[in-house]
Formats: C-alpha cells, sequence, structure tokens
C-alpha cells in the first residue's frame, strides 16, 4: 500500500532544518573551540561547503526518484542490492543513534530550566518518554508529526535569530584574537567535528514519497533548509565566540545559554534552553520519521522481513517500520554509551554520502532513459569527485575507533545480506547497466527502466484514461522468431481468441480481410490491424513487437511494432479515439529507438503508458 502524500513546502522545510539543528549547534561548538580556537564558526562555513556535492546529487536523485527510503533507495537502485542493504541498514542505524542522542541531550539543559537538575536515568526516562510520544504522533499519520515539526522549528529558529540579532550589539572583536592559535590546518579538523551536523538536511529525501509536489516542494525545502540554517550556524557561532572570552566558551556546556545569559540574564538562558529542547525534540521526531520510512522500503525490496513493510490502511503510516525503529532507540537509550556510537553514526553518514554521489554518477552515466530528474546538479560531475575525496580526509579525521565501529555495523550489514537478502532479491541496478556485464534475462523479475518510469509517472500525478488502463491489462507479445504475416496473424488470433469469445480461425479470417481492404501499416515500422466484433460487446488491445520484422507489403519497410483493436460497433467513438492515441505515441521522436531497445514486454508496456500524448478526460476510469 502507497504512503500518502500530506507533506507540503513548510513541513518538508520544518523537517530538514529541526533534523540539522541540535547538539550541532548547542553544545559541539565548545569542543570544536578545544580544537580549532575562536575561528571555529570558520568549521561551520567549510563544513557547509564540504555538504554541497552530496546535497547537490541527493537533490537530483530525490527529483527522480522520490521514494520512501531515500539515501537507502537510491543506493539501492544505482549499486545493486547488495550495497542497497550495507546503505539501508547504515542510514536506519546512524539516524537512530543520532535521533536517541538528541533526546538525550534534553537532560543537558534541564539545569537552565529546571534548577535541580536531572539526574542520568532521569534524564534517560525523560528521552524515552518523549520517544513514545514521537512514535505514537508518528503512528497518527505524518500530517501531524510535520505539523509538530513545523511549529517547534518555526518557534526554534525564530528565537535564533533573535538571539544573532541581540547578540551583535555586544559583540567584542578582541575575543575572536588569535583566530586560529592552532594553525590553519585545525581548520578541516575542526570541519570534519562539525559536519555531521549539517547531514540531517538530507533526510527529506527519505520523505519523497509522501511530499504533495515532490518535483518542488523537496527541493525548495532541501536547500531552504540548507541555507537557513548553514547562515544560523556561522552567524549564532561567531556571535557566541565574539560575547564570550576563550576561556569561558572553551568550559561552557552550552555556549548559546551562557552568551544568552551574559546580555539578556537568567531569562535569555531560559529562552535558549527553550530553544535548544525545541532543536533536540525536532531531531527526535525527524529522525524516527525517516529512519522508519528507510526500514519500510527496504522491507518492500525483501531486504528485511515483509512485516515490516506493512502500511496502516487509515492512516496511511509505516506502523511495524515505526514501532521497530522507536523500540531500538529506547533500548539504545537504556543501554549503551552513546557518545561513542554517535562518532560512529557520524563517520557512517560520511561513508553514506559517498555512495550517495557515486551513486548519482553511476545513474548519470548508465543513460538509462527513463531516468527523468526534474532538476538536474549543476558542474557535473566535478563536485561529486571533488566530494568523495574530500569526504576522504574527514573519515580519517574522525578517528579510529568511530571507524572501526562503523566498519562493524557495516559488516554486520554484509552478514545480513549474505546470509538473509541474497537469496530474496535478484534486482538490476545501474551498476550492471554500466558494467554491462550481466544479461537483461537474469532479472526477469525487475527491469531498473521501467522502475524508473513508473515513480516518474507517479511522482507527476498523471491522471490514467482509459486507454491507460487498457494498456495496462493487455497482453504483450514479443516476438523473437522471423515469420510471415500470416503465421503472426495466426499467433495473434490464437492470443485473442478466448478473451472475444470467437474461434481462433474466425479472428484469423477478420484480421485477413482487414488487411485485404487496406492495408493496416500506417507508417514505415508500425501497424494498427483492427477488426469489428459484430457480436460481443467489448474493447481489446493487443501489442506485439517482431524484432526481426514482419514484411506486409514487399515495397515496404518491415513493421516492428503492431497494436492490434478489438472493438464492437458500440464502441466506435472510442476506437477512433484509441487510434489517434497510438498515432500520437508512435509520432514521439524517440519512439522507435525505446520500442526496439526495450528489455521485454514490461518495458514495452512502460514505454507506451510514458509516452507523451493529450489524454481525454472523459476516458478516466
Amino acid at each position: 500500500m502507497a504512503l500518502k502524500r500530506e507533506l507540503g513546502f513548510l513541513q518538508v522545510f520544518a523537517v530538514g532544518a529541526g533534523a540539522m539543528i541540535s547538539s550541532g549547534l548547542f553544545i559541539l561548538p565548545a569542543i570544536g573551540f578545544k580544537v580549532v580556537g575562536p575561528g571555529i564558526f570558520l568549521c561551520y562555513l567549510l563544513a557547509a561547503l564540504l555538504l554541497l556535492p552530496s546535497l547537490l546529487s541527493k537533490a537530483e536523485l530525490v527529483t527522480a526518484m522520490p521514494k520512501a527510503g531515500g539515501t537507502y533507495f537510491f543506493i539501492d537502485r544505482s549499486l545493486g542490492p547488495g550495497f542497497g542493504t550495507v546503505g539501508g541498514i547504515a542510514a536506519w542505524a546512524s539516524l537512530a543513534f543520532k535521533s536517541a542522542f538528541a533526546l538525550l541531550g534534553i537532560g543537558v539543559f534541564a539545569s537552565y530550566i529546571v534548577p535541580s537538575g536531572m539526574s542520568l536515568w532521569e534524564t534517560k526516562i525523560v528521552a524515552c518518554v518523549c520517544c513514545v510520544v514521537f512514535a505514537l504522533i508518528n503512528l497518527l499519520g505524518v500530517r501531524h508529526a510535520g505539523r509538530l515539526q513545523t511549529v517547534l522549528v518555526f518557534v526554534m529558529l525564530a528565537v535564533l535569530v533573535v538571539y544573532s540579532a541581540a547578540g551583535v550589539r555586544h559583540v567584542n572583536l578582541a575575543n575572536c584574537r588569535p583566530l586560529l592559535p592552532h594553525g590553519w590546518s585545525t581548520l578541516l579538523m575542526g570541519a570534519g567535528m562539525v559536519f555531521v551536523s549539517f547531514g540531517g538536511v538530507t533526510k527529506v529525501a527519505t520523505l519523497g514519497e509522501e511530499v504533495r509536489q515532490p518535483r518542488r516542494d523537496v527541493l525548495l525545502g532541501m536547500f531552504g533548509a540548507y541555507i537557513v540554517v548553514s547562515l544560523l550556524y556561522v552567524v549564532c557561532v561567531f556571535v557566541t565566540v565574539a560575547v564570550l572570552p576563550g576561556a569561558q566558551f572553551a568550559e561552557a556546556g552550552a555556549p548559546l545559554n551562557e552568551a544568552a545569559q551574559t546580555f539578556w540574564g537568567r531569562p535569555g538562558a531560559i529562552l535558549l534552553g527553550a530553544a535548544a529542547l525545541a532543536a533536540f525534540l525536532t531531531t527526535g521526531n525527524a529522525g524516527i520519521l525517516a529512519a522508519s520510512r528507510t526500514l519500510m522500503a527496504m522491507s518492500r525490496d525483501g531486504l528485511v522481513p515483509a512485516q515490516l513493510g506493512s502500511v496502516d490502511k487509515k492512516r496511511g503510516t509505516p506502523v511495524a517500520a515505526i514501532a521497530a525503529t522507536s523500540a531500538f532507540m529506547i533500548a539504545i537509550i537504556l543501554l549503551l554509551n552513546l557518545t561513542l556510537f554517535v562518532k560512529a553514526a557520524s563517520a557512517m553518514k560520511v561513508l553514506l554520502f559517498t555512495l550517495v554521489m557515486l551513486s548519482h554518477i553511476l545513474m548519470r552515466e548508465s543513460r538509462i532513459p527513463t531516468y527523468q530528474p526534474s532538476w538536474r546538479a549543476p558542474l557535473y560531475p566535478w563536485p561529486q569527485i571533488a566530494g568523495i575525496v574530500l569526504y576522504g580526509f574527514l573519515l580519517v579525521e574522525l578517528g579510529t575507533i568511530p571507524l572501526a565501529i562503523a566498519v562493524a555495523v557495516l559488516g554486520g550489514a554484509v552478514a545480513w545480506y549474505a546470509f538473509y537478502a541474497k537469496v530474496h532479491v535478484m534486482r538490476e541496478s545501474a551498476l550492471v547497466r554500466v558494467a554491462g556485464r550481466l544479461v537483461a534475462a537474469d532479472f526477469d523479475d525487475h527491469d531498473i527502466e521501467v522502475e524508473l518510469s513508473r515513480i516518474a509517472r507517479e511522482r507527476d500525478e498523471r491522471v490514467l484514461d482509459r486507454f491507460d488502463h487498457l494498456i495496462q491489462d493487455c497482453t504483450i507479445l514479443d516476438a523473437t522468431e522471423p515469420m510471415t504475416r500470416d503465421d503472426l496473424f495466426r499467433v495473434i488470433a490464437e492470443t485473442l481468441a478466448p478473451g472475444i469469445g470467437l474461434p481462433p480461425e474466425r479472428v484469423f479470417d477478420l484480421l485477413s480481410a482487414r488487411e485485404q481492404l487496406a492495408t493496416t501499416v500506417v507508417r514505415p515500422g508500425l501497424a494498427i490491424p483492427h477488426l469489428i466484433l459484430e457480436d460481443v460487446q467489448q474493447f481489446q488491445v493487443l501489442m506485439v513487437r517482431s524484432q526481426p520484422g514482419v514484411v506486409f507489403l514487399d515495397d515496404q519497410a518491415p513493421v516492428n511494432a503492431l497494436f492490434v483493436l478489438a472493438a464492437s460497433p458500440a464502441e466506435r467513438d472510442f476506437y477512433l479515439q484509441a487510434l489517434v492515441a497510438v498515432a500520437e505515441i508512435a509520432q514521439a521522436p524517440d519512439f522507435d529507438r525505446k520500442w526496439r531497445t526495450a528489455r521485454g514486454p514490461e518495458a514495452l508496456r512502460e514505454a507506451v503508458l510514458a509516452a507523451e500524448r493529450r489524454r481525454e478526460e472523459g476516458w478516466a476510469r
């Protein structure tokens, strides 16, 4: 069952912005300050620029494939189910770790709101309760989760804008000197530390299937959140650095709260504490929202048990995936030391970004005709190549232990694929198209070209008319052996006869008689044989491709494409309209190429359904 399209631009923006702002702004600057010094705000600017290559890649991919799962779906369809399993599990685990850590961050700010503070276990209990609440909201429907996310995010953004504007009046540039006391080499190290603060913006790609206008709103929401939050990161951290003396900044558990208390007093610290709580809550909510869709998408593809892909018919939400994700988050909140695992999640995030850029390159280079993004990344492939190289340096900067944990998680994903998923799926990918090592027959149950075409039609919300429905349901013959026209007519008659209730011999006679009256070849390579069924009340279509070609007339080119129409006299008007529809489809400049190169009956069907033509509203079923 499909998910409901209930998210608009504001909700998409809110998910992206809310997923970005949490510990990366309220806690991480103090940690980065100890490594870099007052120039820590430059690290945020550099990290924003480093994110751009992967953001460009994901933006193009999501406009071509707005499907649940986002990063997982792109990797799977580009690199194959093996990489898809690894990428999906890594994406789901990293989202869960980061979101659980965000909910635990509530305790850090308790002292700014609750005078007595909170113990570690009290913090964990509050985090678990918040996780359950967000799970219930997500179960009610993506619309409710999106609305809550929007309110929290805009309250948080308003507080940060006011904080920045007020803080500028108290800036002391002397606090920014020396800018990089430990040298310029620490700038990349600091950028690697804060890079993960920006990764949340790409979570919106996971929700592409639930966005009302994915061609527009996903793109605008993603880039809007990236620009707004990146500016706020740089400005807020700069203001904080310039307001607080270096020693105070380095020792502050929550630097923005300390700075707000400097020029607003206790109310300022409380206000920023409330904004921080909203930030952590939005990250937790967005994490459940995005991670559950990844799990559901993997279940659809047979990579994890099918039960995790169930969707509530009334609310259109992936119930089992939300429950499993929330339970996993609660378990790691209660049982694990999250700090180390969050660093590992950061390493996995960088690896995933690298795989996304590779996916983008493979999709472009595969030359799949139905890969039709509504927006294309500029300057391709240079940003992607530069990004892959730079992300390699970031992985080194994250350290050995987090990378080892990330590799262990990925190793577990490989084992899962080898012992469970591999026997459940055999799916074509863009990598196979590029390599050309396997033949199409190995993927009879899946054609990446057909799937991309269907996704494009779903994305554009194309309304199907009666002719489309006939094409969806019709039989398709794909003849690979040479044959005469009469031999082909006999095969067509045998195929049509059971459905129209006439003997095959009678159907053959009707086809031959019509051809004797006047040829049904309407242009070189295309014929539309048709027959009127005097005693039968129905309309049928049969599509035929003859790969060697069938000679209808000696002085004409062989026919490769046949649309056979069988109609009763009562259907004469629609019969004429169907003839017009076939003519429009076949007039497309690339129709003959698509028909000739289609890799089987389903690809032929999709070539007709995806064709641009005038669709009659009166035909809609």
